[in-house]
């Protein structure tokens, strides 16, 4: 499995793997192992809703105990990190993914997508996969980021949250 059949997957299905929206968190967890909580989870308790758990570049956002958002982030370093439930037999991945090779991809894949207005300004673009109703957002390259394309959009990060 690959980076790239993991995103195309999310995109189509809105699940990664076995994780869905709505599940609860502790089957999460069995899933996954504990996630490092968000520090508002450590000084509020497990009741408070709408902050993170992390599992690398894996991110599940939690409201009552229940799982309400599933986001993967790839910008936050060259090199990336998903849980082996996420990416088998992978410990770090690179992290950068251009848009057209994800819009190439989900076009393979028979996926749907638009153009989501709400979040393509300045120098970012986003998509919405239907019928799953992804998110992908792309940016272009920060200084700090070494990438062979710096006048190309890449993956910043893909999510999916409940209504």
């Amino acid at each position: 499995m690959t980076l790239m059949n993991v995103l195309v997957d999310f995109a189509r299905t809105g699940r990664v793997g076995a994780l869905r929206c709505g599940m609860p968190l502790a089957e999460a967890e069995d899933l996954l192992g504990p996630g490092r909580p968000h520090p508002a989870h450590i000084m509020k308790g497990p009741d408070i809703d709408g902050y993170p758990y992390s599992w690398g570049g894996l991110r599940l956002v939690v409201t009552q105990r229940a799982v309400s958002g599933i986001w993967i982030s790839l910008w936050s370093a060259p090199t990336a990190h998903l849980p082996p439930l996420v990416l088998p037999d992978s410990e770090s991945f690179d992290a950068t993914v251009l848009k057209e090779d994800l819009i190439t991809g989900l076009d393979i894949a028979g996926c749907d997508h638009e153009v989501n207005s709400a979040l393509t300004f300045g120098e970012q673009s986003s998509i919405l996969t239907q019928p799953a109703e992804v998110c992908a957002v792309f940016s272009l390259p920060g200084r700090d980021h070494h990438v062979p394309h710096r006048d190309q959009h890449y993956l910043d990060v893909m999510h999916k949250h409940t209504t």
